[in-house]
């Protein structure tokens, strides 16, 4: 069946909705007001359910990528809810263009809407390696000046939020704040300019608002969640892994999305290195690269300046610690980043890391599974599951693995018990 590539024309820009899958919530929530800022009428799904991965089965082979199966799957179900009109609906899919078998996901979007008889909608590739092109939807700098922020608001509020959850006094507090400030950033980015010293401002109110909760501080089992980046974030991936670790008594310690962002920057600069691609180019990464380092490092000082809680690591430390592990030039899916997180992970004191994986991922196969024996080898207190995600994979299979791995982790705490301290 031969697939339509229908592009976005600047004529349905006035009058379509487009649909965005979920994957962070906080994150793309912003994301969207941006898009919405632009005239966009942009909507995030956070549909959630067994009926998502059904309706992906439905028109995706069960051999495929997991994520794919349930964006694909989510956008479907979307479209014949009757929710939206499909004559005036578009989808967008965020790529990076890289050699993972992610970048196909577009071709399959589109063959699984033609076999549900909605051959008709248009399909944006959303990325910066210019796999296509859609005139009523382009990325310029402003747009992309906004998302920047989008993503280390929502990454600041995620660890903030990992960080506070499990010691806090009155259950819900630090969701609360989440989504007062979610709501707040989106009024912000939607009604005033992006001038920096008002998003430094935002930044302290944030670590000072979340220091305010009511804490009983006290050890608790530090778990890091690494993996391939659907379902290390998604809550409808990991079948609500950081929810079900903080019920299991955890502190969840995850890699935000702009180290995933500047290590898609970073193999920009190794490529210059490796294929000899001319200066310009190089130049252009390392502008882009020093950039992000320093609004990330502007986030880490006022998290330091305020003192309550770990600071994110900086990114420029985190490509160190790959050194003698994996060569910078594994870049196919996570790559080398897999591996650089579970050093980071480990080095902050998140021993016990789950490694989530859509099963038959080659990339995370290679650098998670793959390198765990190495690692472990080098770091013998590092305690690594790797858990397979698919549409026949039992949640209570997977559960009872990782229950097995905090178990252990609880009775090692138990050697040199911390006393409990109340923070309020």
């Amino acid at each position: 069946m031969a697939q339509t590539y229908i592009p976005f024309t600047k004529e349905m820009k006035k009058d379509y909705k487009i649909l965005i899958p979920n994957m962070l919530p906080v994150h793309f929530r912003l994301i969207v007001r941006v898009l919405r800022n632009y005239g966009y009428d942009a909507e995030l799904l956070e549909t959630t359910g067994p009926e998502i991965g059904e309706t992906g089965l439905k028109y995706v082979h069960n051999d495929t990528c997991y994520p794919a199966i349930l964006v694909i799957g989510q956008f479907l179900h979307a479209i014949k809810s009757g929710k939206y009109d499909p004559d005036r609906t578009a989808l967008v899919l965020f790529q990076t263009g890289g050699g993972c078998r992610a970048s196909n996901y577009v071709s399959l979007l589109r063959k699984a809407l033609e076999r549900a008889g909605y051959g008709h909608v248009p399909v944006i590739s959303f990325g910066l390696a210019g796999l296509e092109k859609h005139p009523g939807f382009n990325i310029d700098l402003p747009k992309l000046h906004r998302m920047v922020y989008a993503v280390l608001y929502g990454d600041l509020l995620m660890t903030l939020v990992n960080q506070t959850k499990p010691y806090e006094i009155y259950r819900g507090d630090a969701e609360a704040k989440s989504e007062y400030w979610s709501a707040r950033l989106t009024d912000d980015m939607a009604k005033n300019s992006i001038k920096y010293p008002r998003v430094l401002d935002n930044y302290r109110e944030i670590v000072r608002d979340f220091a305010s909760i009511p804490m009983r501080r006290c050890e608790k089992v530090k778990v890091g969640v690494v993996g391939e980046i659907f379902v290390k974030f998604s809550p409808l991936g990991n079948n609500n892994l950081e929810s079900f670790l903080v019920s299991e008594g955890a502190e969840v310690v995850i890699p935000g999305l702009a180290d995933f962002c500047m290590y898609c920057v970073y193999n920009g600069i190794v490529d210059t290195q490796l294929y000899g691609i001319g200066r310009a180019k190089r130049a252009v990464w390392e502008t882009i690269y020093k950039f992000l380092l320093k609004k990330q490092r502007d986030i880490i000082d006022i998290m330091k300046e305020e003192g309550t809680f770990r600071p994110i690591t900086p990114f420029d430390h985190t490509v160190s610690l790959c050194e003698g592990f994996i060569n910078r030039g594994v870049k196919m899916g996570e790559g080398w980043l897999l591996t650089a997180e579970m050093l980071e992970l480990y080095e902050i004191g998140a021993e016990n890391i789950v490694c989530t994986q859509p099963f038959g991922c080659l990339p995370n196969h290679i650098c998670g599974k793959g390198m765990m024996k190495p690692l472990k080898a080098a770091r013998p207190n590092m305690n690594i599951i790797a858990i397979d995600y698919d549409t026949g994979a039992s949640v209570v299979n997977q559960q009872n693995r990782i229950k097995l791995m905090l178990a252990g982790a609880a009775r090692k705490a138990t050697e040199a018990p911390t006393p409990e301290k109340t923070h309020v």
